[in-house]
């Protein structure tokens, strides 16, 4: 990349804080997921829309983030989505209030789209800031934010909000339904306090991003592979692009799977919620491993085209040994998929960006809706577990998910590009 070096080690480390950010709202959805099934009363395949909430804003928010990007620039635009996020934020009042499920699924959906203006901005300027070869280098540092944010969550959120939560199934199945209510009332009115300060937070960001003085990147500074660009018209002349982007969409499904789906895991191996419910930091733990392993290790070691073969066979092997294990063994096979899913997202974006040239901010949405992965495949996780009679046996259906992730770090990332085989 020709991209500018003046400011670049103060604008990661700002850009840091946003992937902080992301981490945190987003792992916040795995302790939703169990809180709002108790809370609101739901079935496993509703509880599960928390994520079909927040994903699909992903995909219908992110061509229109791409626009406004190319009226505000990367850095105003990533102010821009702090501003919605907080407003998605604060709609989790009124949800409380009411122990309104519908509320809380628009508040998701528009912190969602908030996120997919972050993302389509943050995610390329990560990338441009230095050599396309060792851009998984960089997301990987960012990626480390990412996580250990989300492990924050899990303690911080799942601890105000699922604290006593076994005791409280108990004692909720001998109450009426008046005192019932009530209880339930009292329990959705604890995610009030926190939401607001995250909206307050988030408010007080996007005033600090508007007013910092970061490195705006141009086409000019993105367009490595001009010969390329230059002879297409259409980014769905791009046909690696396409394939990254779903490439994106099976990576984030089966993540979200990973972490989102633990607990419920857990609890059907024999552990209590109470137990089950960190279950997801474990996750977040070998993610952050793997990400470590990879600032070191690429592009020095290896090619991060490499890395992602490598962490793919990983996965589809983890995945089969928590089919066919039990109790510990599965529990610690299960938490590996966060280390063997950690270099997938920095290396595909790389591959799919490499030679867009002008066309680098649609495309970057194009990606970003791949994120609706996380929507998509969480349900149909449910919907094949529920048919197989088993949660367990479930997660066979991501096997195939990781199969095309596979066959893009062979091939698919070459496709129509004349320019790949570096990377």
């Amino acid at each position: 990349m020709t991209a500018k070096t003046k400011n670049h080690s103060s604008a990661i480390y700002l850009i840091g804080i946003l992937f902080f950010i992301f981490g945190f709202i987003t792992w916040a959805n795995s302790q939703l997921i169990p809180y709002l099934k108790l809370a609101c009363e739901l079935t496993d395949t509703q509880s599960y829309l928390v994520a079909t909430a927040f994903f699909a804003a992903y995909f219908f928010m992110a061509l229109p983030s791409s626009l406004v990007l190319r009226r505000t620039g990367f850095k105003n635009g990533m102010s821009v989505g702090l501003f919605v996020m907080a407003l998605g934020a604060l709609l989790f009042v009124p949800a409380a209030n009411l122990r309104n499920y519908g509320l809380f699924l628009t508040g998701l959906f528009i912190i969602g789209t908030g996120l997919a203006l972050l993302q389509t901005a943050a995610n390329p300027y990560v990338a441009v800031l230095g050599p396309l070869e060792s851009a998984a280098k960089r997301i990987s540092i960012m990626g480390i934010c990412n996580k250990i944010a989300g492990i924050l969550a899990v303690y911080i959120l799942g601890t105000i909000t699922l604290s006593n939560a076994d005791e409280l199934k108990a004692k909720l199945a001998s109450l009426d339904p008046v005192q019932k209510a009530a209880e339930l009332d009292a329990l959705a009115s604890k995610v009030i306090v926190p939401y607001l300060v995250i909206a307050g937070l988030l408010g007080l960001l996007g005033l600090i991003f508007m007013r910092m003085q970061l490195p705006e990147i141009s086409d000019d500074d993105i367009a490595e592979d001009s010969s390329l660009s230059a002879s297409r018209t259409t980014i769905w002349q791009f046909p690696h692009l396409l394939l990254g982007a779903l490439a994106i969409f099976f990576y984030v499904g089966v993540e979200v799977i990973s972490y989102d789906t633990f607990s419920s895991f857990g609890e059907d191996l024999g552990y209590p919620l109470e137990t089950a419910r960190k279950f997801a930091s474990y996750t977040g733990y070998g993610l952050l491993a793997g990400y470590m392993l990879s600032i070191a290790a690429i592009p020095k070691l290896i090619s991060q085209r490499n890395a992602l073969i490598i962490s793919t066979v990983l996965s589809m092997i983890l995945v089969l040994l928590s089919i066919v294990t039990e109790g510990d063994m599965a529990v610690f096979c299960f938490a590996l998929l966060g280390f063997s899913n950690s270099v997938m997202w920095p290396a595909i974006w790389p591959l799919a960006i490499n030679g867009l040239g002008r066309f680098t901010k649609t495309g970057s949405a194009l990606l970003i809706m791949g994120i609706v992965g996380g929507a998509i495949l969480p349900p149909v996780y449910g919907l094949v577990a529920d048919a197989l009679g088993s949660r367990q046996t479930g997660y066979l259906m991501m096997i195939p998910c990781y199969t095309f992730i596979l066959y893009y770090a062979i091939a698919g990332y070459k496709a129509g590009s004349r320019n790949s085989n570096k990377h």
